[in-house]
């Protein structure tokens, strides 16, 4: 009894490895529940939230503390073994129903399809059922927490489940990672969803090297050699890296769009605060107060007061003057885009300064097109941030009206 604890108590400091990418795949898999939810019928969310739900269970009770504790629950020496190749080979399972579903498509409802899914299913079910016939007919009387492969490779029956186990799992992890890497070569992809698939790629990459290092191990106990190190000692940081990999294929794309579409709200919100603040200045442009809202709503609010303020501005506009602050820019070597920016702070400036002379609000009713104006805020308002920028359009558009006297 002393012998079973003492391996427990020394795995369970190497056990902290197998947490880690447990919580990895927990986390992708809480970040793609809502999403499964409500698009429950997308066979393709099915079977990723399947996966991940399978991969974790899987690096759970693959730490030797529950190997141990299973063990000792059911009274079974080793009955950790095929719960976890059982565990193992759905998730394998569960990887080629993804490349079905990604392959064909929700709407692919195809005889071909139905097929390919009821054959996964059967045989990696069969796989499945194999693994405990076989380990009901095998004699594994010693618990073993960290080497039960190696340690039994030799053993009858018990040396067929781990051979079928890990087969499965080849086979498996083969198929999706060919398939993987050829849609990661295809144009047109999305840049998250590349990355993406690049990490899941070299995920299952890793699950390759897995097999290979545990076939070497237990082939080498077959010849009568002892390479054990490679399955106790490479095989279990290999898994974990692979998972984490794999988590991070599924997190990518999703986070990575989330988080790139919150830094591009807030950085067009933080981008108008010039020209907000300009705004503000004139008179009655006292944005409504917001006491509740999110950054896409406080970049509504604030795109809404600035246009606003900017309709009833469009009288005070001097065109012509726009024009030469036009001309004068791209004199300067602006491109005609960061010009007719330049241009239109100038004229904007120009207006909200006219804006309280009661003879320009009585008389000049005919007023400038604010057309693009309205249109290109965001440019307007970078450009506002550069004063010295517009110091020198507006000096350069002034040259040729004071020259027109000396020439003359």
């Amino acid at each position: 009894m002393r012998l079973a604890f003492d391996p427990a108590e020394f795995a369970g400091h190497c056990s902290i490895s197998f947490w880690i990418p447990a919580a990895v795949l927990t986390a992708a898999l809480l970040i793609k529940v809502p999403t499964i939810i409500r698009l429950w019928h997308d066979p393709m969310l099915r079977a990723v939230g399947g996966l991940l739900l399978l991969a974790c269970a899987v690096f759970v009770f693959v730490a030797p503390p529950t190997i141990h504790w299973t063990n000792r629950v059911t009274g079974v020496p080793n009955i950790s073994a095929p719960w976890v190749y059982s565990l193992l080979t759905a998730f394998c399972g569960s990887c080629l129903l993804l490349i079905i579903a990604w392959r064909n498509g929700l709407a692919d409802r195809s005889a071909a399809t139905r097929r390919a899914t009821r054959w996964v299913v059967s045989v990696y079910s069969g796989v499945i059922v194999a693994l405990w016939g076989l380990f009901a007919l095998a004699d594994v009387p010693v618990e073993r927490l960290r080497d039960l492969d190696t340690y039994y490779a030799g053993t009858p029956f018990m040396r067929e489940e781990i051979l079928l186990y890990l087969l499965a799992h080849a086979v498996a992890v083969l198929i999706t990672f060919r398939v993987i890497w050829n849609w990661v070569r295809t144009d047109g992809l999305d840049a998250w969803l590349r990355w993406g698939l690049k990490s899941l790629g070299v995920g299952y990459g890793f699950n390759l090297l897995f097999d290979t290092v545990k076939f070497t191990a237990v082939g080498a106990r077959w010849s009568g050699r002892d390479l054990d190190w490679l399955s106790t000692d490479l095989a279990p940081p290999v898994a974990c890296v692979s998972a984490i990999l794999i988590a991070v294929g599924f997190i990518v794309p999703h986070a990575g769009q989330y988080l790139h579409d919150r830094w591009r709200v807030r950085l067009a919100h933080r981008q108008l605060r010039p020209l907000y603040l300009l705004m503000r200045t004139v008179d009655g442009g006292v944005p409504a107060p917001l006491l509740r809202g999110g950054p896409e709503l406080r970049l509504t609010r604030r795109e809404t007061f600035i246009r606003d303020v900017l309709l009833p501005l469009a009288r005070h506009i001097d065109e012509e003057s726009r024009g030469r602050a036009y001309e004068a820019a791209l004199e300067l070597g602006y491109a005609p885009e960061k010009a007719r920016a330049l241009a239109a702070a100038v004229a904007v400036q120009d207006a909200v300064a006219v804006r309280g002379r009661a003879a320009r609000d009585d008389a000049d009713g005919a007023g400038g097109d604010t057309t693009e104006l309205l249109k290109e805020i965001g440019a307007l308002s970078r450009a506002l941030r550069r004063p010295d920028r517009l110091q020198a359009v507006r000096v350069r558009a002034a040259v040729p009206v004071r020259s027109v006297p000396v020439h003359e």
